[in-house]
């Protein structure tokens, strides 16, 4: 091998270290799916979810639990990471509940927000 090519070689592999560091990191998201119960405007119960929804994130479930006063419930957690359900908006408040991978609550488990850890 010549000194060039070590050279040649030593370089491509620096170059590839760089990359490597410079690239973003995936983002942390737990797998599965967590579902909610909540009531239409129109007074019809309806299933919302959140496939795949990312961990460490506070997310506010949308849909008539969004509107004041209004809560969803009966959450059930089909993921594979622990998830945090808040009775207040914005993962806020003193009323939380934990719920294991693939663990659920009744109808009378109410809540507007959710984070997974």
């Amino acid at each position: 091998m010549t000194p060039r090519s070590v050279i040649a070689a030593a370089g491509a592999a620096c170059s590839a270290f760089a990359l490597l560091l410079a690239a973003p990191g995936a983002a942390s998201a737990a797998t599965g799916q967590f579902r909610y119960t909540y009531t239409t405007a129109e007074g019809y119960d309806a299933v919302g979810f959140l496939n795949h929804p990312p961990s460490s994130q506070c997310i506010n479930l949308q849909g008539p639990a969004s509107e004041p006063g209004s809560f969803s419930r009966a959450p059930k957690n089909r993921t594979d990471a622990t998830a945090t359900v808040f009775l207040d908006a914005d993962c806020e408040g003193d009323t939380y509940y934990t719920l294991p991978p693939g663990t659920g609550a009744s109808d009378r488990l109410l809540l507007r927000s959710v984070v997974f850890s």
